[in-house]
């Protein structure tokens, strides 16, 4: 059953163990290393500056993704991004060159969207359920599972051995997964489906629209604040210095089911009225540790953070299907590119307010008011579509 290509769990599985390769692997062991890395030879600026690159290149593949009509063509870019996953891994594993983590980490953005993005598709095509939506629930508690994985990998390797090696053992890991997974999401012969064409119209972006894309670009900036530096700033904080790689751990445990639990919550109570509510709770975790050092309360920051970003992705996206069914393409490009620049300029205004004040206090501070700033345009978004009615 485990090699069955057309095997529902098989190919929930395989979809999983890719996310752990390009999310994972290529993008968020890159946190969970972070604290060894500036302990060695890594500055914080340079750090801020490889996650907005890492981001670029994201914020590009998933912008190209949106146009793959062919599923064919998908399996393809599907496997290129599978391979830059890798390579760009490998990359930091020997060297230590500027240049080359900057080219890594720009391709590493673009493999990661076409494994999450193209994979994502095409696990949706090869499914065999009558409600796919559910399914792909479980498909994004690999993003969760990626950042357990990961962190569990590298402080392992991290005991005995350098930051070097863990990215070497975490090439390895990559590569024999990658086997199972390039066989069980691809088609035994070409799939001829001419894909749906649909007339481009701006008609589509409405206020109540234009509102959602505004407050998904805050979502990406709180994102990418914490899934860049949370450990270093667990790290940083008065007695908390061998504890940031547990709260990035519990960033990945509550992130596992936590697309699935809200939108659930948002299928009983109103999509945007439960996305006000996520938003609420991942401003509260940004907060707490800019106001205390008590480990519980910043184990709770990791949790919130953990079951909040990962359900803004899903909810945002699913709410973008619903509003435009016959042409989702368009609108959850502009999603997505509203996200993408959120997390390209974040880590930018970090890195430069932690050079001026030598905390991140005042980057949490900022990240936070610009969440805020987010709800507000979820209640703005609410009340002109109550208006309508």
């Amino acid at each position: 059953m485990i090699l069955n290509k057309n095997n529902n769990f098989t190919i929930l599985l395989a979809g999983i163990l890719s996310i752990t390769i390009g999310v994972g692997v290529a993008r968020f062991a890159f946190t969970s290393l972070l604290p060894s890395m500036l302990e060695d030879f890594l500055t914080i600026q340079y750090a801020g500056l490889y996650a907005s690159i890492n981001f670029s290149g994201y914020l590009a593949g998933a912008i190209f993704a949106m146009f793959i009509k062919d599923i064919n063509t998908k399996v393809r870019y599907f496997r290129i991004g599978i391979l830059l996953s890798i390579i760009t891994t490998f990359i930091l594993a020997t060297t230590t060159n500027e240049i080359f983590w900057m080219i890594s980490r720009l391709l590493a953005g673009f493999g990661s969207a076409m494994v999450l993005i193209v994979g994502g598709s095409i696990v949706m095509v090869k499914l065999n359920y009558e409600n796919k939506t559910k399914a792909m629930g479980i498909y994004y508690t690999g993003i969760g599972s990626a950042i357990v994985l990961c962190e569990v990998v590298s402080q392992f390797v991290l005991l005995q051995n350098s930051w070097n090696d863990a990215w070497m053992v975490l090439v390895l890991y990559a590569s024999v997964i990658s086997i199972f997974v390039v066989y069980i999401l691809s088609f035994d012969k070409e799939i001829k489906k001419d894909a749906p064409k649909h007339k481009f119209s701006l008609k589509i972006f409405t206020p109540y629209v234009i509102f959602l894309t505004l407050a998904y670009f805050t979502a990406g900036v709180g994102f990418v604040v914490q899934g860049t530096f949370l450990p270093d700033i667990i790290h940083t904080l008065p007695g908390l210095d061998e504890y940031g790689s547990l709260v990035w751990l519990c960033v990945g445990i509550a992130g596992i089911p936590s697309a699935v639990i809200w939108m659930r919550l948002a299928h009983n109570y109103g999509s945007v009225n439960i996305i006000i509510v996520v938003m609420f709770l991942h401003i509260a975790g940004i907060l707490i540790p800019t106001f205390s050092n008590a480990v519980f309360l910043n184990l709770i920051s990791g949790a919130l953070y953990g079951s909040t970003f990962i359900a803004l992705v899903a909810l945002f996206m699913t709410l973008g299907g619903k509003i435009a069914p016959q042409n989702p393409v368009v609108l959850m490009g502009a999603f997505t590119a509203a996200y993408g620049i959120g997390q390209v300029v974040a880590p930018l205004y970090s890195i430069k307010l932690i050079s001026m004040f030598g905390n991140y206090d005042s980057t949490l501070y900022l990240t936070a008011f610009i969440v805020f700033v987010g709800v507000v345009f979820l209640f703005l978004a609410k009340k002109v579509e109550s208006n309508k009615l």
